[in-house]
Parts: structure tokens; C-alpha cells; sequence
């Protein structure tokens, strides 16, 4: 849980604490550069500044973004009023400028409120979804998120899944092992047959599909066929041990004769819309819509009644009242009435699908909104930049005192500091689109290294040893890898205690697929649960390094660079002994990449 500040009896999150720092900091210089700016007849006035705070604060904070809008309106008009009246046309404009605060705010205001009842949608989907549905730390294996169906179905109380690992569902090791093998192929995996254990001990067959949300959440689907499994088990058995299972599954199955319908149970009638007397003689085949007709065709014709279906496939089925369904085929091949026939076990997987796209609507969503805000947020900035520099060039000229000089350089340091997040968020948000190039070259490796050094001035800062074979080569993008060297430089340095020390070494093995770049420091050292979060694009180190400062989106940026290369970073700390961070960059790049 976030940690809470308590200032004259009320309480603040730290998030919440620095955002209003920002909004109060972004308010205060705009209504100072425009008095200034009026005051001293500096030209062109840039009403649009207001829109800097009011946008961030009515993003978060939708009704005190609409109040501070208004303010902003109030405080510009009688800015320009003690400025420039009597001129009419001047005050009619900043009224108009004023009102338009107020309706972006709303307008604002309204669309985020869209997205937050969007998401709450989605969130009640998820919690009331007739699948299972669990949401899994792939690193840890640490349950994040788990529906009432899964509970019910392993015999589980909801929160009890919290304290229990994914991996400790499994029925067996072998179970596990299977589980873990598609897992790191690093694809997204649907109908993986697999056992669970239920609370009591006993196994329980579920089919599994899982796809990555981000780069450590895992979402993973949960069909129940413990009753499809049960229904091989008695495959052997005589047609009234068929019906009595099937009538009682809650999974739809049909009984043919290659794709023709002898019997159904009643999950198959609720499925399709049909009845009984429908049903019976109807070809399968017509049910499935006619773009997946031909697909289909090719699936049944590799039923085969002495040998199982080689492979499974999903389709798209059209119910009696015009609805169409998705579900995923089974065929097990048995033996009815003396006679070769098939069970097809027909999972509806409807909802799971429309819960994925919705999924994935809003993801998108949120990437468009955020590349926008970014780019709205980044327009007014350079001319606040401008303003402020303008002031800190020549204070006297301006009457600017020096009390207000300090103010307005800790304002200019703070409007820096946003723009470098708002650009960094744009550069993230390209990276996870993997729209991101790669511009390969040859180049040596202690060039670049002193490059960085010497450009962002770390050796005044820190003393900096650099054991790197001065005929090292590597094969990569060298402005992509200086940034990321730069960034764990310039992290180790601001972590460091004096006296501040940062060792750059290079190790190497003949045999070894990869170049290792390790960069080490004599800080504060990152705590082992720490460890996952800083590369997060949220950022900050967290308590470990509280008082210095999080290294924000930077690290994350860092990551995506040195994952395109086909590398990664990996992390070695102690707690006020130092960090070491190691770039694996592969020796070979990767095929397909054209040479220079």
C-alpha cells in the first residue's frame, strides 16, 4: 500500500502529494509569466499555457481540474483587465479564453470518465465471466488476480488464491514441467490440456489459454473439461453410460456419424438454440457460419473413428436466433450402438474472446490517449521555457528580484524535468507499439563509453574506472546502447555515496552467446522485492533509494532498447553495498537484420 503523508490533519498519498506540487508549480509560473509578461509588454500572450495545469489536473483529478480551470479563467481576465483595458476587443477575447478553459476541462473530464467506466466494465466482465480467469506474475508465479470461477471450481475461497502460486496448481511435476516448457517459448498459448489440484487434493482437468498483458502479467482463461475427460474415460462404455454423462456435462456435446448430429446433450441445445428434435439428424457443419465453413470442412475430414483427431481448432457458430458463437472442437473417436461414431465436445469460449478484444481495445485506447496528451502536454511547454529563461537571462532588466529568481529557476528546472517525462513517454510509447528500428553498425566500445562520460560530465561528479579492451567491437545501435550507457551511469553516480566510485567492465567467454557490460556502483543498493520494479515504466527504486529520487521512465526505456537488440539487462545488489547492472548483448545480430 502506498505510504501516506498527514499535512494538518488530512492525508496525502506521495503520488497524490507530487502531482499537486506539480499542478500548484505549473499554476504559480504561468500566472507569473503572463502577469510578467503583461506587465512588462513582451509581446504575443499565450493563453494555451493555462491549458498546461488544467490538463493534468482534470486527467487526474476531474472535478478540482474543472475548479481549477475556472480559476485560471478568473485569474486570466483580471490579469488582462488591470493590463489592457479599456480595450474592448482584448477583454472580450479573454473572456472567450476563460470560458474555453472551462470547456476543455470538461470536456476532459468527461471522456476520462469514459475510460474509468469503461474499465469498470471490463473489471465486472472479468468477475462475473462463466470462465475462469487468473491474472499471474510470470517471474514469481505470484497469483495478482483471480475470479470467483476458479475459485468455485478448485474448491477454493477467492481471497485464499491470493497467498498461492500458479505453479502450485498443478496435479503433478510432470504437469508443471509441460507448463513451464510452453511458457518460456514466449508465445501466447490457447487450449493447453493440463491437471489441476483442488483444495481437497484431487486432480481436476482444465484447458488453459493464456496470453502476456505486459511484459510480467500473465492472463490465463480456465475451461473446466473435467467433464469432457471424464466423458473419454468412458468412451468405452455402453451409449446410456454416453447420454448419462453427457446430459449432465456442462459442456456441449454431440454424438455423429462423421459431421451428422445422432445425439446432443442438453449444454449443446443451450449453446446452439436449438431443440432436441431440431437437433437430431441436422449436419453439424451447417451451423458454423460460412467464412469458417471451408476450415471446418478440412478439420472433420481428419476425424478418423479408430484414431483420435490429430489437432483441435476453434470456429464461429450461428445460434437459432441469428447470435454468433465461438467455441473450441474436440473429437474423440467411440463406439455406439456396435458402430465406429465420434464425440465432439464443443466449448464456448464466447465471452473469454469478447473479454480479450475488449481488452486489447482499451490498451489501445489508452496508448492513442497517451501519445496525444503527451503531445498536447509538449506544445505550450518550450514557450513556458522560453519565458523563463528570457527572466533568468537579465532578472534587472524584467524587475525581477532575487527571491522570485530562485522561484523562477526552480519553476524552469521543473518545466525541464516534464518535458524530459513528456518525450520519454512518447519514446516508451513507440517502443511497446515495436515500432522501434534498430540501425546497425560496427563501432568501438571504449569510444562510446568515454563519449558518455565526458558529455554528461561524470567524471566531476564521480570517479569512474573503465576496464574495456580498447579493440573491443560491437555490433549494434550505437545511439541506442549510449543511451542506455548513460542511463546506468548517470543512475550509479546519483546512488553512490561519497566517496562515489563506478566501475565499467567488460567480461567475456569464447563460448558465450553474448557481450557482458557491467556497470557497477557503491550505493544504496535496490532490496531483493524491489528488484522487478524498477525497470517498470511507472518507475522510482522505492524506499531503497528514497531521498535521491526514482529513475523514472528512463530504466524502462533502457530495457525496451537492449530487448530489441535480442539482449537483456540483468541486476546484482546489496543493500548499502552497491548495484551492478549487466547488458547481455548478443555477439551476432539477429538474422534477418540487413548488413550496413
Amino acid at each position: 500500500m502506498e505510504r501516506q503523508v498527514t499535512l494538518r490533519g488530512y492525508s496525502f498519498s506521495h503520488t497524490d502529494l507530487v502531482r499537486s506540487i506539480v499542478i500548484a508549480s505549473l499554476t504559480v509560473s504561468v500566472i507569473l509569466i503572463t502577469a510578467l509578461a503583461l506587465a512588462k509588454n513582451a509581446g504575443d500572450l499565450y493563453p494555451q499555457l493555462f491549458y498546461f495545469p488544467i490538463l493534468y489536473a482534470t486527467y487526474f483529478y476531474p472535478k478540482r481540474g474543472i475548479i481549477l480551470s475556472g480559476l485560471c479563467g478568473v485569474i486570466y481576465e483580471c490579469l488582462v483587465y488591470f493590463s489592457l483595458y479599456p480595450d474592448v476587443l482584448a477583454l472580450w477575447s479573454a473572456t472567450a479564453q476563460a470560458i474555453l478553459f472551462i470547456c476543455i476541462a470538461l470536456a476532459v473530464a468527461y471522456f476520462t470518465n469514459l475510460i474509468r467506466v469503461s474499465e469498470a466494465r471490463y473489471r465486472s466482465i472479468f468477475e462475473n465471466s462463466l470462465l475462469g480467469i487468473i491474472l499471474f506474475d510470470k517471474n514469481r508465479f505470484t497469483i495478482r488476480l483471480a475470479n470467483q470461477q476458479v475459485a468455485t471450481m478448485l474448491g477454493y475461497e477467492a481471497e485464499e488464491l491470493g497467498g498461492i502460486a500458479f505453479s502450485d496448481l498443478f496435479f503433478s511435476q510432470d504437469f508443471k514441467r509441460r507448463f513451464f516448457e510452453h511458457l518460456g517459448s514466449g508465445e501466447d498459448i490457447r487450449n493447453f490440456e493440463t491437471c489441476f489440484v483442488t483444495k481437497d487434493k484431487r486432480p481436476h482437468w482444465v484447458n488453459l489459454s493464456w496470453s502476456r498483458i505486459d511484459d510480467t502479467i500473465v492472463s490465463c482463461s480456465i475451461t473446466d473439461i473435467d467433464a469432457e475427460k471424464s466423458a473419454r474415460e468412458l468412451a468405452a462404455d455402453s451409449s446410456i453410460q454416453y447420454r448419462q454423462v453427457t446430459e449432465n456435462s456442462p459442456t456441449g456435446m454431440v454424438i455423429t456419424d462423421r459431421t451428422t448430429i445422432l445425439f446432443a446433450n442438453p449444454a449443446f441445445f443451450s449453446f446452439s438454440g436449438y431443440g432436441q428434435e431440431e437437433c437430431s439428424g441436422m449436419n453439424l457443419a451447417d451451423l458454423v457460419i460460412p467464412e469458417d465453413k471451408d476450415r471446418f470442412r478440412s478439420f472433420s475430414d481428419r476425424w478418423g473413428f479408430l484414431e483420435p483427431a490429430p489437432d483441435r481448432d476453434e470456429f464461429r457458430f450461428l445460434t437459432k436466433n441469428g447470435e454468433t458463437r465461438r467455441a473450441v472442437l474436440y473429437f474423440t473417436p467411440i463406439i455406439r450402438n456396435n458402430r465406429p461414431a465420434g464425440l465432439v465436445n464443443i466449448i464456448d469460449n464466447t465471452e473469454w474472446e469478447e473479454y480479450r478484444e475488449r481488452v486489447e481495445q482499451t490498451k489501445e485506447r489508452r496508448r492513442e490517449m497517451m501519445r496525444a496528451v503527451a503531445h498536447e502536454l509538449r506544445t505550450p511547454l518550450q514557450p513556458v521555457l522560453g519565458y523563463l529563461n528570457l527572466l533568468l537571462q537579465d532578472p534587472p532588466a524584467f524587475g525581477v528580484t532575487e527571491e522570485t529568481r530562485q522561484i523562477l529557476e526552480r519553476c524552469a528546472k521543473s518545466v525541464d524535468r516534464e518535458r524530459q517525462i513528456i518525450n520519454q513517454m512518447l519514446e516508451l510509447s513507440v517502443l511497446e507499439e515495436e515500432e522501434s528500428s534498430l540501425d546497425y553498425s560496427v563501432f568501438p566500445v571504449a569510444g562510446m563509453i568515454n563519449n558518455v562520460i565526458s558529455g554528461g560530465g561524470y567524471a566531476l561528479k564521480a570517479e569512474i574506472a573503465v576496464d574495456v579492451p580498447a579493440d573491443l567491437l560491437f555490433d549494434a545501435d550505437r545511439q541506442k546502447l549510449s543511451y542506455v550507457i548513460d542511463v546506468l551511469v548517470a543512475n550509479g553516480v546519483a546512488y553512490s555515496k561519497p566517496p562515489r566510485k563506478i566501475w565499467i567492465t567488460y567480461r567475456d567467454s569464447p563460448s558465450h552467446p553474448f557481450h557482458r557490460l557491467a556497470i557497477q556502483d557503491n550505493g544504496v543498493g535496490i532490496t531483493e522485492a524491489q528488484l522487478d520494479e524498477i525497470f517498470k515504466s511507472d518507475g522510482g527504486t522505492g524506499p531503497a533509494r528514497e531521498g535521491v529520487g526514482g529513475t523514472g521512465l528512463s530504466l524502462a526505456i533502457a530495457k525496451k532498447y537492449v530487448q530489441l537488440h535480442g539482449g537483456y539487462i540483468s541486476v546484482d545488489s546489496m543493500v548499502n553495498i552497491g548495484s551492478t547492472f549487466t547488458l547481455h548483448i548478443p555477439k551476432k545480430r539477429p538474422d534477418g537484420t540487413e548488413l550496413p
